[in-house]
């Protein structure tokens, strides 16, 4: 009886070890879970039958250190959560390792290969909340688009004098101060906007607007009022229609003087917004720590290209592990729970990190020890029953 405990004592214990070697060897894989071999004891109708390994249990309760790569398209998750992967034969992967990069087609991969599953976007460039599919980077270029608002928060002196005169943009002395926007039509031609401020009455002043060389806007100016607290009352918003040049367009502006005051104060735009730009290429990604990802290019502009999901489980341990950093989902999973990072139990995704393993070398160094102690124990018992076996049959 001994021999066979002490059999199984070496099977168990080369398991163990096995299971330690493996999680010493990937102390460095990103995204990697340590292991644990789970011993049960074996008994046979009351008598010690020896012992074996019930399970081998992986380490999702504590997540890897986040290292800083600068690389766009890598991605460390900060806490619960699985990348989805589509494999080429159709099947879905689950995965930590965020190594992602872009393939011939512009699709989002691991090194493997498997294309990065998520919200795609529209034609028109909406998310498409609820499609979960491959991600794509779009690497056309930005077009165009026309300015069609404007805002901007102004102070117009009010210790200034009134002006009776009749406004002429090219004499100075008939305007209190101006201001220049830079608008685009829809070829993405810039064109300088320029305001001119005259202060007509106690309160009142009138706006007349300029651009290549002609007058928009309405005849005569836009009225803005303020009251007794440099507050304005009327005039808040206007809408100026464009006649462009040059083959573009037609375009209308919204243009809106929301909170600008009148106080004793210089002339000063605090605060100036377009919505117009000229078309630009791609020439970078942008993660979010909600797994958006955006389109970076010349013009200065963002666009959306899609967000990353997660998934999660009710027993990750049930996830049978694969090669190339991945689990697959079985029953004793559960089913996945699909979602965005940051939202409920999902942690967020940290652009240009990676998780590394959750291996403690120490541990590991320490445990491979007492494996191997255990393992020479065992061989003993082999050994020490051997010579009682052969002191016997010498006896006889």
């Amino acid at each position: 009886m001994s021999f066979n405990i002490a059999l199984s004592g070496l099977q168990a214990t080369t398991q163990d070890l096995n299971t330690i070697s493996n999680n010493i060897a990937n102390s460095s894989t990103v995204g990697f879970r340590g292991g644990r071999s789970e011993f049960s004891a074996i008994y046979n109708g009351g008598q010690a039958g020896g012992v074996n390994v019930m399970s081998t249990s992986q380490n999702f309760s504590m997540g890897g250190s986040l290292a800083y790569t600068g690389r766009e398209l890598d991605m460390g998750i900060e806490g619960d959560g699985f990348f989805m992967l589509s494999a080429s034969d159709g099947s879905t992967l689950y995965s930590r390792a965020g190594m992602f990069n872009q393939d011939a087609n512009g699709y989002v991969t691991d090194p493997a290969g498997n294309r990065v599953q998520g919200y795609t976007v529209g034609p028109n460039g909406q998310l498409q909340n609820g499609n979960v599919s491959d991600l794509q980077i779009q690497s056309g270029s930005l077009p165009a688009k026309a300015t069609t608002s404007v805002g901007q928060v102004s102070n117009l002196d009010a210790s200034v004098d009134p002006i009776t005169d009749a406004f002429d943009p090219d004499d100075s002395s008939t305007y209190h101060s101006s201001g220049t926007v830079t608008v685009y039509d829809s070829l993405g031609k810039e064109h300088a906007m320029t305001q001119y401020y005259v202060k007509t009455a106690d309160n009142e002043w009138q706006v007349h607007y300029r651009m290549d060389g002609n007058d928009v806007g309405p005849a005569g100016g836009h009225s803005l009022e303020f009251d007794s607290d440099g507050n304005l009352t009327q005039g808040e918003t206007l809408k100026l229609d464009i006649v462009a040049q040059g083959g573009a367009s037609a375009f209308s502006i919204d243009l809106s003087y929301k909170n600008s005051t009148q106080y004793a104060s210089a002339y000063n735009n605090s605060s100036l917004v377009q919505n117009g730009y000229t078309s630009g290429e791609l020439n970078g990604i942008r993660i979010d720590d909600d797994g958006m990802l955006y389109g970076t290019y010349t013009n200065g502009q963002e666009q959306v290209q899609g967000q990353v999901v997660l998934a999660s489980f009710n027993n990750p341990n049930g996830l049978t592990p694969v090669s190339q950093n991945a689990w697959t989902a079985t029953n004793a999973a559960g089913q996945p729970v699909v979602g965005t990072p940051g939202t409920g139990t999902f942690g967020a995704v940290a652009g240009g990190y990676l998780e590394g393993s959750n291996v403690d070398q120490t541990a590991e160094m320490v445990n491979l020890m007492t494996a191997q102690r255990n393992y020479q124990s065992n061989a003993k018992v082999l050994q020490t029953n051997a010579s009682m076996q052969q002191s016997l049959l010498n006896a006889i």
